[in-house]
């Protein structure tokens, strides 16, 4: 057990709010707040004092409902917006010793392009819709600082089959796919520099249900395979079920139980939880 002692991402106290805050707002438990938003100067706290650990090899599902903080936690840790507080480490960045919100945008970028992976729920968000699907891949390899073709090339090529895209469309562009071929092109390109850590947002909403099995299949073969650390968030308890090792809830902006995540869907502990897990029997 000795290496799951590092975590490869740590979060502590993560804060996200849009608007300025008040007197009347900020000490969090005022009677001004209705849910995380302010009646009085109208500020949103989407996320609030979040903190989390990510161990190797681990997939930690994030679960709550629409408005709960989950996807903006994830913009957060992929710099797809900026922090109010709080901070990142990653144990594959300056030995998990400085906050990667602090760092310039450079230094995001290359952690980006090298550290991490993400799969968003819109595939717009991810892929380039004109370009070739290897060339969705050679994208992110060269904003990495690859440059020789052939190497991109068969590192593009062994992707696409990994994630079961035909070869001869791998020259496709993804608007000519499905939604389902669209989510296996992002998951070839989020894996593309072999990143310890993989964000995955709500990505089988939208699918049909034959196709999400098939993503959540492949997503579960390429996290034994490769070994990969998983951050998921999804609404579908399902998912969770199938994917996640342990489980985060959130509501409001806030974690609100967390743990292995069939402790959390046998024996829910706090009220929101167990309505969630009820309404999936």
């Amino acid at each position: 057990m000795a290496e799951f002692e590092v975590p490869v991402l740590s979060i502590k106290n993560l804060q996200k709010q849009y608007g300025p805050g008040c007197t009347h707002c900020q000490n969090g438990e005022s009677p001004s707040l209705v849910k995380n938003y302010c009646q009085v100067c109208g500020t949103v706290y989407a996320c609030r004092d979040v903190s989390f650990d990510v161990f190797p090899g681990e997939v930690l599902g994030i679960v709550g409902e629409s408005g709960s903080g989950k996807s903006t936690l994830m913009q957060c840790l992929y710099f797809d917006q900026e922090v109010t507080g709080g901070g990142a480490y990653l144990a594959d960045y300056e030995n998990g010793e400085k906050n990667l919100f602090q760092e310039s945008s450079q230094q995001q970028r290359y952690i980006r392009n090298n550290i991490m992976g993400k799969v968003y729920q819109n595939p717009l968000l991810g892929l380039k819709m004109n370009f070739s699907s290897i060339g969705n891949i050679a994208e992110k390899l060269i904003a990495a600082g690859h440059q020789h073709v052939g190497l991109m090339e068969s590192r593009g090529t062994e992707l696409l089959d990994k994630v079961n895209i035909p070869v001869h469309r791998r020259k496709e562009a993804p608007k000519n796919f499905s939604g389902g071929m669209q989510q296996r092109v992002q998951i070839a390109k989020a894996l593309s520099n072999r990143p310890p850590l993989l964000l995955l947002d709500e990505v089988t909403t939208g699918l049909d249900l034959s196709v999400q099995a098939s993503v959540l299949d492949l997503i579960k073969s390429l996290q034994r395979e490769l070994n990969i650390s998983i951050v998921l968030v999804s609404h579908d308890l399902g998912v969770i079920r199938m994917l996640a090792d342990r489980t985060i809830v959130m509501l409001e902006g806030k974690v609100i139980e967390q743990g292995v995540t069939d402790q959390i869907l046998e024996d829910p502990q706090h009220r929101y939880t167990q309505q969630l897990v009820h309404s999936l029997l």
